[in-house]
């Protein structure tokens, strides 16, 4: 068994296709069919069942494959420690398109402060894109709004919050101390995308109180809503942290809910992931991070 091996039964897992593994690693595809093999008879284990066009990970096969995960990150640290030794490495984090804007800024800032020979890189995406990251070892770390539903992935909670209801000045609303859900759901009401972390815990909590609302906007630019806001084209539910500076400003007029929408962000990372160092560092500086925000 080698390296080679390693990879080879990894792409065949993550791609659930020889096809694609040998094109993603630029092998003729019998190459592929015959490591895989080879790995079997070496182990004396079926890896893969084969159903018709498509292949499907056996028990085995997915046991082998968080092992070979393994193996092959602790070769990548390897790599990189070593031919980047005098820059002590590459730290690579992924986070969720608000965290990424609002807050990782801050967070990689003050980390090269203290470490800054350590070369930073960046991935900012939908919290399923940062899980599908993690999985295939492109990143160490992810900083996401979502608690993910693969057990290989572990979370850990660094950060709390909150949600706020953002009016057009001047709106019905606005000289409230507070709203419902049932009160702004009587307005036009300007939502981020489906399938966004926000959007689907709005939709949760629509749901539990059976409200039906039809979005008037739709959009993965938190700014964007806020502008569509301050225009006076509707209203919105956002994290209360996301538009503190334009309340400040007198953009929109921010109130907190009646019913407390609040949710964990958490910082993820794979089951087998080796931490180093660095990568603990970043973790424990993003749970004081989350110690000072609160």
């Amino acid at each position: 068994m080698t390296l080679r091996h390693l990879k080879i039964l990894v792409a065949v897992f993550q791609r659930s296709s020889v096809t694609q593994a040998a094109r993603q690693l630029h092998l003729a595809q019998p190459s592929v069919s015959l490591a895989i093999k080879e790995l079997e008879e070496y182990y004396g284990i079926r890896l893969f069942d084969r159903i018709g066009r498509r292949i499907y990970p056996t028990e085995a096969g997915r046991a082998f494959y968080g092992y070979a995960l393994h193996i092959l990150s602790l070769f990548e640290e390897l790599e990189n420690r070593m031919r980047n030794w005098d820059a002590l490495g590459i730290l690579r984090v992924g986070a969720s398109v608000t965290i990424g804007v609002y807050l990782l800024p801050a967070l990689v800032k003050q980390y090269q402060q203290a470490f800054p020979r350590l070369r930073v890189e960046v991935v900012v995406g939908n919290s399923g894109e940062i899980e599908q990251q993690i999985l295939a070892n492109r990143i160490d770390l992810g900083l996401v709004e979502t608690q993910p539903d693969p057990d290989s992935i572990c979370a850990e909670p660094f950060m709390r919050d909150s949600f706020c209801a953002i009016l057009p000045p001047g709106h019905p609303l606005a000289c409230q101390e507070a709203v419902t859900l049932r009160q702004l759901a009587g307005y036009p009401f300007l939502m981020r995308e489906p399938g966004s972390a926000g959007r689907q815990l709005l939709d949760a909590c629509l749901s539990i109180r059976q409200l039906s609302v039809r979005p008037a906007w739709e959009s993965a630019s938190t700014q964007a809503l806020v502008r569509a806001v301050a225009a006076g084209l509707g209203v919105a539910v956002l994290p209360a942290r996301l538009v503190e500076r334009d309340a400040r400003e007198g953009l929109v007029r921010r109130l907190p809910l009646r019913e407390p929408m609040e949710r964990e962000l958490n910082l993820i990372y794979h089951r087998s992931k080796l931490l180093t160092p660095n990568m603990q560092a970043f973790r424990e500086l993003c749970q004081q991070f989350g110690r000072q925000a609160e």
